[in-house]
């Protein structure tokens, strides 16, 4: 299986001013081979152009502007194409599908903050001496870069990238290595009911408060942004300091709430793949769920529109944001699959109107947000413990069928 691992990197002031230099070359490499697919399609009675007429011509460009281009990696620069060349695929599969395709765009430096190294040694180096105190990678380039490496990697290093997040760089690594021993088995299986009121409730009655972070940091994001929007929009170098504090101060915070996130995600999904064998949950269409309300024309007013419930929307799409459900179910489905746990998705619908004792489904079920009382036998319950106990049941259904 393959592992990734996110470490902090401690450059020099002249390290910085070098991968920010690779950064801005890899962008305008990036942007100039989609500048060439877009002129081809117009001009050239529609031919696109692939990736290996493009990797084809990197000598080319390297020889002749041997400063910026030709001081880098030329299989990281063959990344950078790639990636290129993945947005293009990416965009004609959505056009196939009906879906609203998003043709690829040109990169501002500020939104091209990744560099990709395909394999470890060509270009790059991850050395990671056991004797030696100090972890460095090295980059072709930019030189030596210390590494503030926090646990010990796993399997032989594949890949290498270099990821800025706001003024801090990381390097990341993707390390193959044999399938772990599975955790001892505990017997537990549980079914999970994820929520807004509570982050997630457990078919055995459990809850798991809402962290809220963005909500809890709203205020100061607020003062951040008004701050950040006295100065007038200009490119990065044209800033001033000032300008640039203020753009920093709100990277900050939104980093702050991204890494508080992450951290309770990582810990709630640890602490449920260690006590469960099974865990079955909802299959969520977020992106279906966070959609905003269609507008309501007024028949009688052309021109004019009815209420919608967009403001109610906006604010439930904040709180789903806010909650991060995608990610918690990417990383619980990471750790399952090291620890040997089986995760389950089901189909949601339902799984909070239908009485665990009876079976009986119906929308008047659930009085409020958080009762159950079922109309046909009675039963009382809190919906969110009734939700994960119907998830947990279609999940079981679900792995005998597989088994069978």
């Amino acid at each position: 299986m393959i592992r990734a691992y996110k470490f902090l990197m401690r450059p020099t002031v002249g390290q910085q001013a070098a991968l920010g230099g690779m950064l801005r070359d890899h962008c305008s490499l990036y942007n100039g081979a989609l500048q060439e697919r877009r002129d081809a399609y117009r001009h050239t009675s529609k031919a696109s152009i692939k990736y290996g007429q493009q990797s084809a011509q990197l000598k080319d460009i390297r020889a002749f502007d041997p400063e910026r281009q030709g001081r880098w990696s030329f299989s990281s620069q063959q990344a950078t194409l790639r990636r290129l060349d993945k947005a293009f695929q990416a965009f004609f599969k959505r056009v196939k599908a009906g879906r609203t395709p998003g043709y690829p765009r040109f990169r501002g430096v500020s939104w091209f903050d990744t560099v990709d190294f395909p394999r470890d040694g060509d270009g790059c180096r991850w050395d990671s001496t056991p004797h030696d105190p100090v972890t460095r990678v090295r980059l072709q380039g930019v030189g030596h870069v210390k590494v503030n490496q926090h646990r010990a990697v796993v399997g032989k290093a594949k890949t290498v990238s270099v990821k800025r997040e706001g003024r801090k760089w990381y390097v990341v690594l993707t390390a193959e290595l044999p399938q772990p021993e599975p955790l001892p088995t505990t017997g537990s299986v549980v079914g999970i009911d994820l929520g807004i009121a509570s982050f997630l409730t457990t078919s055995s009655g459990g809850h798991v408060a809402n962290p809220r972070h963005a909500c809890k940091a709203a205020a100061k994001l607020e003062v951040a942004q008004q701050a950040l929007s006295r100065f007038p929009r200009r490119k990065a170098k044209d800033r001033t300091r000032n300008h640039q504090r203020a753009v920093d101060k709100v990277a900050q915070l939104h980093g702050k709430v991204r890494r508080q996130r992450l951290d309770h995600a990582h810990k709630t999904a640890l602490s449920l793949v260690r006590e469960h064998d099974v865990i079955a949950h909802e299959d969520l269409k977020i992106r279906n769920m966070s959609k905003a309300p269609a507008p309501r024309p007024d028949p009688e007013q052309p021109g004019a529109f009815l209420p919608n419930g967009a403001a109610a929307k906006t604010g439930l799409n904040r709180s789903i944001a806010d909650a991060g459900w995608g990610v918690f179910l990417a990383i619980l489905n990471a750790k399952a699959e090291s620890a040997g746990r089986e995760v389950m998705a089901v189909d949601p619908r339902n799984t909070s109107r239908a009485c665990p004792e009876c079976g009986h489904t119906a929308k008047e079920n659930r009085p409020t947000q958080e009762k159950f009382h079922c109309l046909s036998c009675g039963h009382r319950a809190h919906a969110d413990v009734v939700g994960a106990t119907n998830v947990l049941r279609a999940g079981l259904v679900r792995r005998d069928a597989n088994q069978a």
